[in-house]
């Protein structure tokens, strides 16, 4: 995508943030105690933890959250995607867990598979799909909700080994209806550029970002965040441009 269009995006969130006052969008069966969030979303880039999913151009998502009263819930999310050098174009993502809470700190524990349908592993190429156990906790001091995660994978991305990733930040009110968040993270890869076993791609990092959001109007939120991966372009997946700082802006609607 180009960076004026990229900018024109992310302009044109900025302009429209300050329109109306957030809602709460979910919908009920109470009669089997489900509680349904679907949130479908555009975006000028898809970014995992700091690196771009579409190398750097828009992606179209759909997000789905059913979640029983007991606090058992199960989820799908499905995006475009764009890896170098493979046909991955698509993304499909399955998770469940149990939510609870221990007092006013609310737990998460869940799994996640990440899956690439319609990829062709090369001759003497590696696996794509990869699947992690999380660890997310919140809680919340008014105006401010305090976020921590913990995520675990036996094989990475690519039969890359073990990974972990740990992340913390914060979620703000602030007036006029606007939402800050913080968060910072790092992920560890066993193998980041073995040539025998498998391998990510490039270092360990960090990764920092800031996000803006609002309600723009009829329950559509619109947010920009500002993203920086803490790998040199030289060591980001072969030279690719993926990596580094980034700028996205997001239009969702939860249902």
């Amino acid at each position: 995508m180009k960076i004026a269009q990229i900018l024109g995006a992310v302009g044109l969130g900025a302009l429209t943030l300050f329109a109306a006052p957030a809602a709460h969008a979910q919908q009920s069966i109470e009669s089997l105690g489900l509680t349904v969030t679907t949130t479908p979303a555009v975006t000028t880039d898809y970014l995992f933890r700091g690196i771009s999913q579409t190398r750097g151009r828009p992606a179209a998502q759909l997000t789905l959250d059913v979640e029983h009263s007991s606090g058992i819930y199960i989820g799908t999310f499905v995006s475009n995607a764009n890896f170098a050098g493979t046909n991955i174009r698509q993304e499909v993502d399955f998770n469940a867990g149990y939510r609870f809470a221990v007092g006013d700190l609310k737990l998460d524990l869940g799994v996640t598979y990440f899956g690439y349908p319609g990829y062709d592993k090369p001759a003497g190429g590696y696996e794509a799909a990869w699947w992690e156990g999380t660890v997310r906790a919140s809680y919340e001091l008014a105006p401010v909700k305090l976020l921590g995660q913990l995520a675990y994978s036996p094989n990475f991305n690519f039969e890359s080994g073990q990974a972990v990733y740990a992340e913390v930040g914060f979620d703000m009110t602030l007036d006029f209806g606007l939402t800050i968040g913080a968060r910072a993270g790092y992920q560890w890869i066993e193998r980041n550029f073995s040539t025998t076993r498998g391998s990510f791609g490039a270092e360990d990092y960090g990764v920092l970002s800031l996000t803006l959001s609002r309600e723009i109007a009829f329950g559509v939120i619109g947010a920009i965040t500002g993203s920086y991966a803490t790998i040199d372009d030289g060591d980001c997946f072969g030279g690719l441009k993926i990596c580094g700082l980034r700028w996205v802006a997001t239009l969702s609607r939860p249902f």
